[in-house]
């Protein structure tokens, strides 16, 4: 008795799964029955049947696709040197005027 007061009791879980699997089995059911209607009215969806071909020959077949061509151009050593020379610039700040406001 005390466990059917709890939140979570076993026989909770118990009816909760129950319920579940009655619905599943309710929906597959309803989804056979509706396909059975279809047929039955001329208004489901037609299936052909699948037929299969086979071929009693021995050839092989050879297919190529496109050729490809990728044209890379031939690239040449450098032949220029980049030379970097610091030099030092004396660089003198000018000083800020002073302004005086005058209110």
């Amino acid at each position: 008795m005390s466990e059917d007061k709890k939140e979570g009791g076993f026989f909770s879980q118990i009816k909760n799964q129950l319920i579940a699997g009655v619905g599943i089995v309710l929906t597959t059911l309803g989804g056979v029955f509706i396909d059975e209607v279809k047929s039955f009215a001329g208004i489901g969806d037609e299936v052909e049947p699948q037929t299969e071909v086979v071929h009693e020959n021995n050839q092989s077949v050879n297919v190529q696709g496109p050729n490809i061509v990728i044209n890379i151009p031939e690239q040449q050593p450098v032949k220029e040197r980049v030379v970097i020379k610091e030099v030092k610039v004396n660089v003198e700040k000018k000083k800020e005027k002073e302004e005086e406001v005058d209110w």
